[in-house]
């Protein structure tokens, strides 16, 4: 296996570990959780800033929604299902039907639209054991999911302002370019050919008038509809489907969701899909492969390490970390018994990029020394080794 494999640097950076009792799923370590909480803070953050409003839904549904939904016909086999006496339950395998349930909880007038929502959903699927590969495809893993209720109207501005926020959000973990793709209706699906010609043109659409050019993939829409998927290349030159935006007119008319128009009829509303991230295991996977372990400073679980040259500098070290903590920095204290040399190389091994050296001169001085990732070190005072994280940080996110 490449030592740049996920299923190798998640392990060796500390990150999450995987074992035989709980296949297709990770034990995420203190690590791993840091780092999953900075991206989805970060995604929660950009979604509230583009009009979302976050919800949460059960993760146990019954067998009769999945059926009414369309989907116990097209993912029944890959659904956990229980039952309960004579009532069948599965866990969610997505979160779409459970946000037209949210939908539906009001008589909503088309003067209230978009009704934007989003979800960190928990979701299950049954995948074969052969097709398991870390966690980049496993059986358990969360959603940044979305979904916009809205008029036929509107949808031009909802996928302008989500190719907006996913510009934005690719480049700050830096991915440049991405590749768009326009899948459309596959052989089986749900809705009459009329209806799929009228949604197709208008993604198509709607996508032409938010500036992207994009690629044919017939036959690899949803069952409700087409869909944009958006395709990160790394630094290998391989792509990853991550991101994806899709229309569908089926959902919210299967699970009965409907919207008071100007006539004051009872009409279906238009329901769009949105992820930036697709699943929040599978985008950790892509980054660490494309960052080959070497996340870039913000996002770092520890961002720098403080090691004092001897244990006369340990009172100085903590100073120095309560200044990093108060500069909102994750910093990490190693004062062990090891040769500073020791401790630096460990401090790289477990992808810290920064390590704040002090010794005696540092302490006589109120400074720290500063090693950078590459090996260059300089030393500066407390205050500005707090200020030069911070443009350092800034010039890793693309500020």
């Amino acid at each position: 296996m490449d030592q740049h494999d996920h299923r190798m640097l998640g392990p060796r950076l500390d990150l999450f570990h995987q074992q035989e009792e709980a296949p297709g799923a990770a034990f995420w370590h203190p690590r791993g959780a840091t780092l999953y909480l900075i991206i989805e803070n970060y995604i929660r953050r950009e979604m509230r800033l583009a009009g979302f409003r976050e919800v949460r839904t059960p993760q146990l549904l019954s067998r009769s929604l999945w059926e009414r939904s369309g989907h116990w016909a097209k993912f029944g086999s890959n659904m956990f299902v229980f039952t309960d006496g004579e009532r069948s339950y599965a866990l969610k395998p997505m979160n779409c039907p459970g946000h037209v349930q949210l939908f539906r909880q009001q008589i909503r007038s088309y003067r209230a639209l978009p009704l934007r929502f989003c979800e960190f959903g928990a979701c299950h699927r049954y995948e074969p054991s052969g097709a398991l590969h870390g966690i980049m495809r496993g059986r358990a893993f969360t959603q940044d999911d979305a979904h916009v209720f809205c008029m036929p109207e509107h949808v031009d501005a909802e996928v302008a302002r989500f190719c907006t926020l996913l510009r934005r959000v690719y480049a700050r973990f830096g991915f440049r370019e991405f590749i768009v793709g326009l899948s459309t209706r596959p052989a089986v699906k749900e809705g009459s050919d009329a209806l799929w010609d009228h949604v197709e043109a208008t993604l198509a659409s709607a996508a032409t008038s938010a500036g992207l050019e994009y690629r044919l993939q017939p036959g690899e829409g949803a069952f409700y509809g087409p869909k944009l998927e958006f395709i990160l290349k790394d630094r290998e030159g391989r792509e990853w489907q991550c991101g994806t935006i899709q229309l569908d007119l089926v959902l919210p008319k299967n699970l009965d969701a409907e919207v008071v128009d100007a006539s004051g009829s009872r009409v279906c509303p238009v329901m769009i899909h949105h992820a930036v991230l697709g699943s929040v295991e599978r985008f950790i996977a892509v980054l660490l492969e494309h960052h080959r372990g070497k996340l870039p400073l913000w996002l770092t679980p520890d961002q720098v390490a403080i090691l004092p040259v001897s244990p006369a500098q340990r009172e100085y070290a903590a100073r120095v970390g309560a200044a990093f903590s108060a500069g909102e920095f994750r910093a990490v204290l190693d004062d062990s018994n090891e040769t500073l040399a020791r401790r630096i190389l460990a401090a790289h091994d477990q992808g810290i990029p920064m390590i704040a050296i002090v010794g005696a001169r540092e302490v006589d001085a109120g400074s720290v020394t500063l090693r950078h990732r590459g090996g260059r070190q300089h030393e500066q005072s407390l205050a500005d080794a707090v200020d030069c994280l911070h443009a350092l940080q800034e010039k890793d996110a693309g500020g």
